[in-house]
């Protein structure tokens, strides 16, 4: 594979013109796609299941297919950088920090919680980060340690927790599961020892966790990645053109989701010291931590820049996607996503005179 080389000079930190017009691009790209999703919510022209099957499709097939084309041409030696340190470092401290707030703190369900943690840490690499990391660097390579560390660490985490929550509550199993029957009858439990109902249901998890697509798709990536010989390109050209489905189609369900509000069953918004918690960490928290640990780590230029600024991502619409596969969270997944989107650009022109 060709790889990037190491230790090259470094370039200049690109102006704050260039850079909003970067951003404006992405941001701009994302709300048109948004608002075509609003719009065929609200004219209902897809139905009015669109916005689960839709989900369903980017959870399935779409994001899977996505990230084993990514994680196969990546250089997983990236994870060994000071940047992916730096990434993972300020990743897990916000976790920590989200995670103890609504589950320790303010005793929210083990599911909203584990939402509402990825809202916090789960940024949209994909969608806007490519876009500016080709900016930046001339390529996308400032991405791959956040798209890494959240497809390898975050993703697989979350699943499990949120699968095993879904173990334990039939009626959700069977919505997130697609429809399909439980995977045991609850009647073994009861007649079971206890040990024995423990080992069968970290089990079931287990089984139900290397099932999750998205799970799938990562190891598939990681596999390919580790190969000794390139995966021929016409092999992965069909799961790369699926894969082009995932962004727009998250970006319709995030702008469905949206339609609804204040009508019926949506009304049901987020809880404003939740909301609150999940922006002034992602918007705020996250690209200081990165920011000042890359410093401490003898990061400058463009490097500290790209740094700050994947820390400074927007939360991440395939958050929602998950929210609405599992039933869990979604209003703080939905509005998250908006408030941290329509944040970024200012969190990113912030950062760009900051550093300049």
């Amino acid at each position: 594979r060709t790889r990037r080389p190491r230790g090259g000079p470094s370039r200049p930190a690109p102006r704050d013109g260039a850079l909003m017009g970067a951003v404006l691009a992405a941001l701009g790209t994302m709300a048109a796609i948004a608002v075509v999703g609003w719009l065929l919510a609200r004219s209902r022209a897809l139905g009015p299941h669109a916005e689960q099957v839709l989900a369903r499709a980017v959870f399935v097939i779409a994001a899977p297919s996505l990230l084993a084309v990514t994680i196969a041409r990546a250089d997983l030696a990236l994870l060994l950088s000071r940047q992916a340190l730096v990434i993972a470092a300020t990743t897990l401290v916000v976790v920590a920090v989200a995670a103890a707030v609504l589950r320790g703190l303010w005793k929210r369900p083990v599911g909203e919680a584990t939402i509402g943690t990825l809202a916090a840490s789960y940024v949209n690499a994909g969608n806007l980060g490519i876009p500016i990391a080709v900016y930046l660097l001339g390529d996308a390579v400032a991405v791959v340690p956040t798209l890494l560390f959240q497809l390898l660490v975050l993703a697989p985490v979350a699943f499990t927790i949120l699968d095993a929550q879904a173990e334990r509550d039939p009626v959700r199993e069977h919505a997130a599961s697609g429809g399909q029957e439980p995977v045991a009858d609850a009647a073994d439990d009861v007649a079971a020892p206890a040990r024995g109902r423990g080992l069968g249901r970290a089990r079931r998890v287990l089984a139900r966790t290397l099932r999750n697509p998205i799970i799938i798709g990562a190891l598939t990536g990681v596999v390919l990645s580790v190969l000794p010989w390139d995966v021929p390109d016409v092999v992965l050209e069909p799961f790369r053109l699926i894969g082009a489905a995932a962004a727009p189609l998250a970006l319709l369900t995030f702008g469905m989701s949206l339609a609804g509000l204040g009508r019926g069953a949506d009304r049901d918004r987020s809880r404003p010291r939740e909301l609150a918690l999940v922006v002034v960490l992602r918007s705020v928290v996250h690209p200081l931590l990165a920011i000042l640990l890359g410093r401490a780590l003898g990061l400058e230029g463009v490097e500290l820049l790209a740094v700050g600024t994947m820390a400074a991502l927007p939360t991440a619409q395939n958050v929602l996607v998950y929210a609405v596969q599992y039933d869990r969270g979604r209003a703080l997944a939905r509005d998250a996503g908006l408030v941290t989107t329509l944040l970024a650009l200012p969190v990113l022109l912030g950062i760009a005179a900051l550093l300049s």
